[in-house]
């Protein structure tokens, strides 16, 4: 394997220094994880200091270390004046070596998942990194881009925000061609006054995409507006994408089924059918702004929806798994990751299609402020429609659904105060043949009950 770092290239990033040669093959930020010839970044956060891994990361077959205290260790070490600095410093030095095209990607729902879908469609085509898992933020965008390699020809850079000005200050490490916003909704309300503000932050993008660069955005968003004034600010041009009649990629019809949906998309003077094999609309619509980004990035649009088909989402996101608990047959869909209002009455929908019995977990949705309890109890309806047969809502925040739920006589609904209750309950409630769907914030802990059904399962991929 090439080098993606030497001495010399790091030390010209960082203005670091460093006594003894090294080549590195990657980077990584955690010692429980480094790989040989890895650069490890010794970063210094408030519960954890890297530096006192240094030694572990050694062990475990780094070629260096990036340090900013003094210290001895047993390999090569880097110098700074502060590890994050330094890490930053690799990204953006590697973006300006780097020929890749460049998409940036955020918004309120749908960003990792969007990103899982283009990394995909691009790297069926030519050589493809993209950010992993959900590095999306201060230390993972810098992160992505110094494990950019030379020879990569795409690039694709998740980015996410709690705050205003997060997204302004990734954007301009990234530097990207094409900037996506999958959608504006409510999410992070603790941080914001307005949904209007969330509009506003994320549309920060649009400040470091390139000249000449392209900036896409949901037509149908009813904040749509804000995203278009502030990319003329940046002097970014914009396609639009959606089921508007004024969309540039104008989604014409939609059918969506338990296995996918079929889409017929007008775009570029062109009219297109291809079907998406992840299962819900909204995923479609997603797949939509994928396939944008890819023409605005120069590849191969028809190739790219072709390959639709065969996407797929990582667990947590909407990944589906046969699970064989002890003579109980069921299909998990894993949507534990993350939960804001929008993913989850999407979710619903799409668990809605389903013809199986139908259990559903729900956990809170967290960090939507003082709206918190309205945003909760307005998911009465998206349940009533999803067909649910039994329901288990965990955390305090679900008491308000519960309660606008009331008895209503068509479906079973249990509380639970956390994971560990819900994972007892369900274990009573599952039955054989049942869909089950599991969604809530990541805070409430649900994937912890996903992790011990996969555990116990003998199933496959589904």
């Amino acid at each position: 394997m090439s080098a993606l770092w030497t001495n010399k290239d790091a030390g010209a990033a960082t203005g670091g220094t460093c006594r003894f040669a090294f080549q590195a093959t990657g980077v990584s930020i955690d010692s429980r994880t480094v790989a040989a010839g890895d650069l490890f970044i010794a970063l210094a956060g408030p519960n954890h200091d890297g530096h006192d891994h240094v030694e572990a990361a050694f062990a475990a077959g780094a070629s260096a270390a990036m340090i900013h205290r003094e210290m001895d260790a047993n390999g090569a070490l880097i110098r700074v004046n502060d590890t994050l600095i330094g890490m930053a410093d690799l990204a953006r030095h590697r973006r300006a070596q780097s020929s890749a095209r460049v998409a940036g990607i955020t918004g309120s729902v749908g960003k990792t998942g969007t990103k899982e879908i283009l990394h995909q469609l691009l790297a069926d085509q030519a050589t493809t990194h993209a950010s992993a898992k959900s590095h999306n933020n201060h230390w993972g965008v810098p992160l992505t881009l110094a494990r950019l390699p030379l020879a990569a020809k795409y690039a694709v850079v998740e980015m996410g925000m709690n705050a205003p000005g997060e997204i302004r200050a990734l954007t301009k490490i990234a530097q990207p061609h094409v900037a996506l916003i999958t959608e504006v909704a409510a999410a992070h309300l603790k941080f914001f006054n307005s949904v209007a503000e969330i509009a506003a932050a994320k549309a920060e993008i649009f400040e470091g995409v390139v000249p000449g660069g392209m900036g896409i955005i949901p037509a149908d968003n009813p904040h749509a507006p804000v995203l278009r004034q502030q990319a003329e600010k940046c002097g970014v041009k914009l396609l639009s994408f959606g089921m508007a009649n004024d969309a540039d990629w104008r989604i014409l019809d939609l059918q969506s089924d338990a296995q996918g949906s079929d889409v017929h998309l007008a775009f570029d003077g062109l009219d297109g059918r291809f079907r998406v094999g992840v299962p819900g609309a909204h995923w479609a619509r997603n797949a939509v702004a994928a396939l944008a980004v890819v023409s605005q990035l120069g590849g191969d649009v028809e190739a790219a929806a072709t390959k639709l088909e065969t996407v797929q989402l990582s667990g947590g996101r909407g990944g589906r798994q046969m699970l064989d608990l002890g003579g109980k047959r069921c299909l998990l869909i894993d949507e534990s990751y993350n939960a804001n209002p929008a993913s989850m009455r999407a979710a619903l929908a799409m668990f809605a299609d389903l013809t199986m019995p139908k259990i559903a977990v729900l956990g809170d949705m967290l960090e939507l402020g003082a709206t918190a309890p309205q945003l909760h109890a307005d998911l009465k309806e998206d349940v009533l429609a999803a067909g649910l047969d039994r329901l288990i809502l965990v955390g305090p925040q679900m008491a308000n659904l519960a309660e606008a739920l009331g008895q209503t006589g068509t479906i079973d609904i249990h509380r639970a105060a956390d994971e560990v209750a819900a994972g007892a309950l369900l274990g009573k409630l599952l039955k054989d043949g049942d869909g089950l769907l599991i969604k809530g914030s990541n805070g409430i802990g649900l994937s912890r009950i996903v992790h011990e059904l996969s555990k116990q399962s003998k199933g496959a991929a589904a």
